[in-house]
């Protein structure tokens, strides 16, 4: 029987992306507030998910393009929408889906940012020296080295298990999007900086159990509620490092440095299943963008350096 409140619906929903597709947090999250706006236009006109028909989505999608909400907010926002009617038609709790019909506004077609090599070398350079304490250090060169040896996700970054750093690992076992699992190679220098840092925070933590406080079971502790650094300080700690390191902040996010990997790789010559494995990319028409990325780089080289390319004196 469907959920007598539009709320319910929302909860039960979300329910079952967690626990049958292992959705991340962040994606449960930006589900929720999708579909907690499509909610309240529906109550707003007298309306329900129960009764709602393809004309009422329509009519939404009109009002948020009014608002001048982005093509790719309302896609996401459809998305959601989409999902949760086929939801509500796999549980019976509908007899039809009333957005299957609907085609989405599409997505503005963006190459990733990415930096160049010698950014990178600056902002691996200022995150040895910047941090109040030693232990930050160590820690700030740790979380680089690694995000940009490895092109992790900022979640799977921050959120890494102690127990896969045991032990001088060559490799590195990640759990990414959905649960699904893959192992990603380390470089020397990102090998050096997690040995040191690993010593530096097991310190700590036996200082902390002298205390009777509980060790931690992530690489980066926090004492916040996650227990881990969140991605939030992390974002706020790059944007730091960018200013410290003489590189644009505008230019430098988390995100920006797994596009550096990939673009880094695939310049040198890496096949892209390979790339597309150590991304964690499920389609490889995802990592194919990086090719474009590259494309864009050498067309800027020749306009920028060849003398048939510059404007005539």
């Amino acid at each position: 029987m469907a959920p007598a409140s539009q709320d319910g619906w929302i909860s039960a929903f979300l329910d079952a992306q967690a626990a049958e597709l292992g959705a991340a947090n962040n994606t449960l999250l930006a589900y929720g507030r999708d579909l907690l706006d499509f909610s309240s236009f529906l109550v707003a006109g007298a309306n329900s998910f129960a009764a709602a028909a393809q004309a009422d989505i329509e009519d939404y999608l009109i009002r948020c393009e009014a608002e001048g909400l982005a093509k790719s907010t309302r896609a996401r926002r459809l998305s959601a929408i989409r999902q949760i009617y086929r939801f509500a038609y796999e549980e019976g709790w509908r007899s039809d889906n009333p957005a299957i019909r609907i085609r989405g506004p599409g997505r503005d077609k963006k190459l990733p940012k990415t930096l160049e090599v010698i950014e990178v070398d600056r902002l691996l350079e200022a995150a040895r020296r910047a941090g109040r304490t030693e232990a930050d250090r160590l820690r700030n060169t740790c979380l680089m080295e690694l995000l940009y040896a490895t092109g992790m996700r900022v979640t799977e970054l921050v959120s890494l298990p102690v127990s896969a750093a045991r032990g001088d690992p060559r490799m590195l076992l990640i759990t990414g999007k959905g649960g699904k699992e893959r192992m990603v190679p380390l470089s020397p220098p990102a090998r050096t900086a997690l040995a040191v840092w690993l010593t530096e925070r097991d310190a700590v933590q036996d200082q902390a159990a002298a205390k009777g406080k509980p060790e931690s079971a992530f690489l980066f502790p926090s004492h916040g509620k996650s227990g881990h650094l969140t991605r939030h300080r992390f974002y706020l700690l790059i944007k730091e490092l960018a200013a410290d390191g003489g590189v644009d902040p505008s230019k430098v996010t988390p995100h920006t440095l797994r596009h550096a990997f990939a673009t880094h790789l695939l310049a040198n010559g890496a096949d892209l299943r390979a790339i597309q494995t150590l991304l964690g990319h499920a389609d490889i028409a995802t990592t194919e963008i990086y090719t474009h990325v590259l494309d864009e780089r050498l067309k800027e080289l020749v306009l920028e350096h060849h003398p048939l390319a510059r404007d005539a004196g």
